[in-house]
């Protein structure tokens, strides 16, 4: 059975002052926080294990806002991030929820307008390894970019100066138990920080990762601008659903 991983940790800077206010995860787009289509992302792919990580000073605020996860038909997990030192460090606290499971792992500032339930299924039937989702995007140099060769992926470079393709790879991502295994091989970046495209970077070595397209409208909700996107993708997404 696979288990969920919404990190939501981060100083949220360039939302401030927003941010000043409460997580970046927790304010409203669309008509509901921000934490909530993460969340709805992987209860209606099945997903009803979730752990939330996020930082000390707002974990309280997540847990008055979502409980144990009834009013959801999942089950609330909560870590603490003492320190933000990137994707994979906040990815290895979650290694004692995991329990040798599968799992989804989504960045909670991303926002989607189509569901990842598709690439629930491949990453199901995947014999073992790691998946992750691609988007074509205008500026991929804000992204970790994935560089293809046919039907595999050759490398990723985590915010290239002069990107090689222009295929982001995108907050939501699959692996197999032996993920945390490779975190601790990880050594920090330039930035100080434990950056997931090294992790993913050891599945491509190991010729053990898989990936998708997503489809439909995406959004890094990190900015001003990418936020009011993200509102607007997914009250348009309602909207059409009420047709």
């Amino acid at each position: 059975m696979l288990k969920g991983i919404i990190l939501a940790g981060g100083l949220g800077t360039r939302l401030y002052p927003l941010t000043k206010v409460t997580s970046k995860h927790l304010l409203p787009v669309g008509n509901e926080p921000m934490i909530y289509h993460s969340v709805k992302q992987l209860t209606t792919a099945g997903i009803t294990d979730i752990l939330i990580v996020t930082n000390p000073e707002y974990v309280g605020d997540f847990v008055n806002t979502l409980g144990g996860g009834r009013d959801f038909g999942c089950e609330f997990t909560y870590r603490v991030q003492e320190e933000a030192k990137g994707i994979a460090h906040a990815l290895a606290l979650a290694e004692g929820f995991a329990a040798g499971s599968r799992i989804v792992v989504l960045l909670g500032d991303n926002i989607f307008e189509t569901s990842i339930r598709q690439a629930v299924n491949d990453f199901q039937a995947q014999q073992r390894g790691a998946r992750v989702l691609l988007k074509q995007v205008s500026d991929p140099e804000r992204y970790g970019v994935a560089t293809l060769n046919g039907n595999r992926i050759v490398t990723i470079e985590e915010k290239p100066e002069h990107p090689k393709s222009d295929y982001a790879v995108v907050g939501v991502y699959f692996y197999d138990a032996s993920v945390f295994d490779v975190i601790r091989t990880v050594e920090p970046s330039v930035r100080g920080e434990y950056e997931i495209t090294a992790v993913n970077n050891v599945y491509i070595q190991r010729n053990e990762l898989e990936y998708s397209f997503i489809h439909g409208k995406w959004v890094d909700a990190g900015t001003f601008d990418s936020l009011t996107e993200a509102h607007q993708i997914l009250l348009d997404s309602a909207d059409h659903q009420k047709l």
